[in-house]
């Protein structure tokens, strides 16, 4: 039986980072608590403005949360207002009194080769009773043209109202899923109908990372092969040979060995 890995666990610490970045001893399922409230509570509020993904920092007495959304100005509003209201929020319902709150907001690259905001827009699209397979394929045809190499979609449940539960898949491309190389996207989550509860998935194929600051090396010395002159007790190089002659080195060889 095949096992199935989420995709981005799969590649932490190879090409993935951690969304929660901090350390602790006592305290530590305190602050697990707190960021998924976090991250709950921001999907929740921020609907509007297509999230793609919360990381959270922790230093001594201090929290930062980076927000990467398709739309930063619905987040920040005029002035900076929103982002003030959203910490006031989150320091109100969440973290309480006494911790020093930053909100930095960045715009995602590109918004349809993000699996969190494809998810959000099928998810709003079944919600209006839209017919599902069109909707996937409206969205599958957004993330190719965006530059995918490949994206697969599936979405489960009582799909268009049907009495019984079924699953089904759309995918155009490739899913590289083992390849550890493979920059793969995946998200997943859920449409609330009147007729029960839909489950999405999305996965996006990016490409393949590589390190593009590594530079190949230069002014490398090539060892070079000596020949003993018989008349002198010194090595020459077959390269200096061919310099004063001008011809092939196996030529310039049998020259020098005749003297």
């Amino acid at each position: 039986m095949g096992k199935k890995v989420n995709p981005r666990v799969f590649r932490l610490g190879l090409s993935e980072r951690w969304r929660s970045r901090w350390f602790a001893h006592k305290d530590y399922a305190k602050f697990l608590q707190q960021d998924i409230l976090i991250r709950k509570f921001l999907q929740v509020e921020l609907k509007e403005a297509g999230v793609d993904r919360v990381e959270i920092e922790r230093n001594r007495g201090e929290i930062i949360i980076n927000i990467i959304a398709a739309k930063p100005g619905v987040i920040i509003g005029r002035g900076g207002a929103g982002i003030e209201e959203l910490k006031a929020k989150v320091v109100r319902k969440i973290l309480g009194k006494g911790i020093k709150l930053q909100v930095n907001v960045t715009e995602v690259q590109s918004a349809n080769l993000s699996a969190n905001v494809i998810i959000q827009n099928i998810k709003e699209d079944i919600e209006k009773r839209m017919p599902y397979r069109r909707t996937m394929k409206q969205n599958i045809e957004k993330v190719m043209k965006a530059g995918a190499k490949g994206v697969r979609i599936k979405v489960a449940g009582r799909l268009n109202g049907a009495e019984i539960a079924r699953r089904e898949t759309l995918s155009e491309g490739s899913i590289p899923l083992q390849t550890l190389r493979a920059n793969i996207d995946y998200s997943r989550g859920v449409a609330n109908t009147i007729y029960g509860v839909i489950g999405i998935k999305v996965w996006i194929y990016k490409g393949e990372y590589f390190d593009k600051s590594i530079k190949p090396k230069e002014n490398i010395k090539v060892p070079q092969k000596t020949v003993k002159l018989f008349n002198k007790d010194k090595a020459v190089s077959l390269a200096s040979l061919t310099k004063t002659t001008g011809e092939h080195p196996s030529k310039t060889l049998k020259k020098v060995s005749k003297k």
